[in-house]
């Protein structure tokens, strides 16, 4: 199992703020617009630098979206940031019908996102945005693990032509990726190589499932860690080399079990090749107030969690194993 440390934590909404200062820089023709979240976005670096390709919307969402899509028309790139609650839910029709129908290159920037909001409780803990943006058609779904990966993802974004949905948090999380990275959109990172079962991460997850990787390697398993930043478009060579070798899955994710990162690699492996596989996520329900780790035990979105559903699919697969040996 491949050693990962850090020695510093951020949230991944302030990777975001550092991005979009740098897109800024490297591009003109990037603007930002707020609906009256601007330290929740950690947009004060880009607004201070480029006061004039900044947009107060105010509390008017489904307006962020319509403006942002009518100044891509002139050229530019805008970058909308509010919570994930309301660049998603609140804002699905105008999203749908003025952003993802025309293809505009609009990239819809969201913090805040699932469980890991914590005190503000379950109307603002959506769990459900990833499955409504890869619905639409056109539309590129991101969620980066750490600072560095969230500041990577969005710079790159920026010189991407299409609508993107990029997503991100609010709690301090470790920082292990590298601050010089390249990141590309659609292809998954290996976090670590292994030969027993794969664990395909998302998000906050990334990390558990680097710890859970840990724990599986001191009970003599070998588990392949892959970190799905871009949920779509999903990187089905990577998934399907790994299943090739491992033959069992487990897919982590801090959204609900249905419409996310596990539905889409049991899309995938369904029609190819069917393995066992468990889903770390939540289970079809709403979230509630609380501190956002205890949030994530009481809900099963933890190593411990990984590590279970692991021995789970590596029973299922011995099982599998017997029964065509005996056939």
């Amino acid at each position: 199992m491949k050693k990962y440390t850090y020695t510093e934590s951020k949230d991944t909404r302030s990777g975001f703020g550092a991005g979009l200062l740098e897109a800024g820089r490297k591009n003109p023709n990037v603007v930002a617009l707020c609906a009256d979240l601007i330290g929740s976005l950690k947009m004060e670096a880009f607004i201070k630098e480029f006061p004039e390709r900044f947009t107060q919307v105010g509390i008017a969402e489904a307006n962020m979206m319509g403006i942002a899509a009518g100044m891509t028309i002139g050229g530019s790139i805008p970058f909308t940031g509010t919570f994930a609650n309301f660049s998603t839910g609140r804002v699905y029709d105008q999203i749908r019908q003025s952003i993802a129908y025309s293809n505009k290159n609009v990239k819809i920037c969201a913090s805040h996102a699932g469980l890991t909001l914590g005190e503000d409780g379950a109307t603002h803990q959506i769990l459900e945005d990833i499955g409504l943006m890869k619905m639409l058609p056109g539309m590129t779904v991101i969620n980066p693990c750490d600072y560095n990966q969230t500041k990577a993802a969005t710079e790159a974004i920026a010189e991407y032509e299409g609508p993107v949905y990029l997503r991100f948090g609010r709690p301090v999380v470790p920082i292990f990726t590298a601050p010089d990275q390249k990141f590309e959109i659609g292809k998954a990172w290996m976090v670590n190589e292994g030969a027993d079962v794969s664990i395909f991460a998302t998000g906050h997850l990334v990390w558990e499932a680097i710890q859970a990787g840990e724990q599986l390697a001191e009970m003599g398993i070998d588990a392949e860690i892959i970190n799905i930043h871009t949920i779509k478009p999903l990187d089905e060579e990577a998934v399907l080399k790994s299943v090739a070798k491992t033959r069992c899955v487990v897919s982590a994710e801090e959204h609900n079990r249905l419409g996310g990162l596990g539905d889409s690699i049991a899309q995938l492996l369904i029609t190819h090749d069917p393995v066992p596989m468990r889903y770390v996520a939540v289970n079809d329900s709403f979230g509630e107030s609380g501190k956002p780790a205890e949030l994530m035990k009481k809900y099963g979105l933890d190593a411990a969690h990984i590590v279970k559903a692991a021995q789970k699919v590596l029973q299922l697969k011995k099982q599998r194993a017997g029964t065509a040996a005996f056939v």
